[in-house]
């Protein structure tokens, strides 16, 4: 890729080089609540960047909150769609955002949500469309978090769904996909083999088992990565199960930030 503006973003929101990437979403806030107090937000940040995470998701309004410290590493990612659990379909997304105000805000890409198979689903797909034109006028890099989900998806796991998702990412112009790990997980390998983009896995509550079991899935299926914000920020140690995961993603590249899963049992848990 040539030297360009987003070439340069997307390089830092891999902090080992290695094209791999751990973004730890915090968008929580608007679709569900406080996810920490107000006072404590910059202690989570900061915890998450110095656990070794590639990049941090926030709404614009709580990426003015952020340490600019904590970004010296660490990557902003812009999350552009939102709803409410409070709303009358949780799965309908709108735009609250645009990507010039990203880029004034300093973001290091812009991400938007899909869900394909919601009753809002062709307005989604608009959205996202409108973003990424935006966003290569701009050279901002896009992340789609593109998931199978409404009244007509019965299996969200499905591997034919998981891989209609990524693709529907790649042909509408975007950098990386963030969706759900397939079940089984060895059928994940399908779905990157046949998705142009790298694929990062979300790691939410939703997800059955341990987190160390899960990560170690994703990234022998082939994944580029993991997004997990759930199990980190509601963790009695956000930074050491960031350690842990970076040191799975990322292998060597960060493994003297890591500490080992026996003492951090939260890594190992259940849900």
């Amino acid at each position: 890729m040539p030297l360009t503006g987003k070439a340069l973003r997307l390089a830092r929101l891999s902090r080992a080089g290695d094209g791999r990437y751990l973004f730890i979403p915090l968008d929580h806030s608007v679709s569900d609540g406080p996810i920490v107090s107000a006072a404590g937000f910059p202690e989570l940040v900061t915890d998450i960047a110095e656990g070794g995470a590639d990049a941090v998701v926030v709404h614009k309004g709580r990426a003015r909150l952020i340490p600019p410290a904590v970004l010296t590493e660490t990557g902003l990612v812009v999350h552009l769609s939102a709803s409410t659990s409070a709303g009358p379909d949780v799965d309908a997304k709108v735009l609250v955002g645009d990507v010039e105000e990203c880029v004034r805000l300093g973001a290091d890409a812009v991400s938007v949500h899909v869900n394909i198979g919601s009753d809002t689903e062709a307005g989604q797909l608009s959205d996202l469309g409108t973003v990424a034109a935006a966003c290569d006028r701009w050279g901002m890099p896009l992340i789609a978090m593109v998931y199978p989900r409404g009244p007509r998806v019965n299996d969200p796991t499905r591997p034919e769904l998981v891989a209609h998702a990524a693709s529907i990412a790649a042909d509408l112009g975007v950098d990386i996909v963030k969706t759900v790990l397939a079940a089984p997980p060895e059928r994940m390998a399908e779905v990157v083999e046949s998705s142009p983009l790298p694929i990062v896995v979300a790691g939410g509550g939703g997800t059955k088992g341990s987190l160390e079991a899960f990560a170690t899935s994703a990234l022998s299926a082939g994944c580029a990565g993991l997004a997990v914000g759930r199990r980190v920020f509601t963790s009695p140690s956000p930074k050491h199960v960031v350690q842990n995961l970076a040191a799975i993603v990322h292998g060597r590249g960060l493994a003297s930030r890591s500490v080992s899963s026996s003492s951090s049992p939260e890594l190992a848990g259940a849900l």
